[in-house]
């Protein structure tokens, strides 16, 4: 072992040090999400689907009024379901503003299949722009309208494009995983995205999108090519993509492990030549492939760990290396291509 490869070994303790750090910070805390909208706007369904679980009826307690309720999600994610902001300022207006301040996102809906955008609600949309400006506007019932972007320009229109707008069906599921991918990047800046992603069963998703971004990272800051066989220095963000993966579906990954999988991924049989082959077999991820070998492994290593963990697979070096050879078995066509 070269002295070299010693110190790729220190730098690796030290970010799964860290990102272990950043991970356990984050599973101390709560998460608050706020939702105003009227009685017949799916905020109920929507939260289901969005967790993929049954939240509505688990949980719920009497609100400040009739019309305010709470539900709790695993003990760390806290749903407050509001009417509009003039029902509640006539009653308890001070104990129930308080959410809106305390909230970590706001999800104001509109219903796409009745009056979208009332005047009642860009007044409440506006006094809410003054207490918590982490808005996102969820248009719900598009299964139920026609002429959807028409609906979505005039949003943006009287609102002066200030927010984030995504149209949903709560029914269908329609858009639900862009809903939940705006979710996480508010909650990134607070830094509790991988808290909530933890805590909800809908997955698949969230681990892709974080795939994507440091394969994305890793093409960029590491375009040198592979040394044929030697070990090329980890970098935090492939560690930290491990150490998410890891948190996100509940499955231990020990220091050890981790740069066991690191280390024969860059180094054993799968080797530059299958990172290639791999990452061609899924659609969209051309541009990490050709932007540099260091986005191709990141984007390979996380999807291996996604499919083990998806599978119920004890992940370690051989299990790795079967995922690659599953893949290959598959996609026998890429064999032998970009070497």
């Amino acid at each position: 072992m070269t002295e070299n490869n010693h110190g790729n070994y220190k730098e690796f303790d030290h970010w799964y040090e860290e990102e272990m750090k950043k991970v356990n910070q984050q599973l101390d805390q709560e998460i608050l999400i706020a939702m105003i909208g009227d009685v017949n706007a799916g905020k109920s369904s929507t939260i289901n689907k969005l967790i993929g679980d049954t939240v509505a009826e688990v949980g719920a307690k009497p609100g400040e009024t009739k019309d305010v309720k709470r539900y709790q999600y695993n003990g760390k994610i806290f749903f407050v379901d509001t009417p509009g902001l003039d029902d509640i300022i006539k009653e308890h207006s001070g104990e129930t503003l308080k959410f809106y301040k305390q909230a970590d996102v706001v999800l104001f809906f509109l219903n796409a299949a009745g009056t979208v955008l009332s005047d009642g609600e860009l007044k409440s949309l506006k006094e809410l722009e003054g207490i918590n400006k982490n808005i996102v506007i969820v248009l719900n019932k598009i299964d139920a309208a026609e002429d959807i972007p028409a609906l979505v320009d005039y949003i943006k229109k009287h609102t002066k494009n200030k927010h984030q707008i995504v149209p949903i069906s709560s029914k269908t599921g329609e858009n639900m995983d862009q809903l939940r991918n705006k979710l996480l990047d508010l909650l990134k800046k607070k830094k509790k995205d991988i808290l909530f992603a933890k805590n909800i069963k809908a997955k698949s998703s969230t681990a892709k999108k974080w795939i994507f971004a440091a394969s994305g990272s890793a093409a960029t800051v590491g375009a040198s090519p592979l040394p044929g066989s030697d070990i090329i220095p980890i970098t935090a963000i492939q560690v930290g993509l491990m150490v998410k993966l890891a948190t996100l579906y509940d499955k231990p990954l020990s220091k050890e492990r981790a740069k066991e999988l690191a280390i024969a991924t860059v180094a054993g049989n799968v080797g530059k030549s299958v990172f290639r082959q791999i990452v061609k077999t899924f659609p969209g991820v051309g541009s990490v492939a050709g932007a540099g070998v260091a986005g191709a492994m990141t984007f390979s290593l996380g999807q291996a760990m996604k499919y083990a963990y998806e599978n119920n697979i004890d992940l370690d070096v051989e299990a790795l290396r079967s995922i690659y050879d599953l893949f290959m078995k598959r996609y026998p066509s890429l064999v032998g291509k970009n070497d």
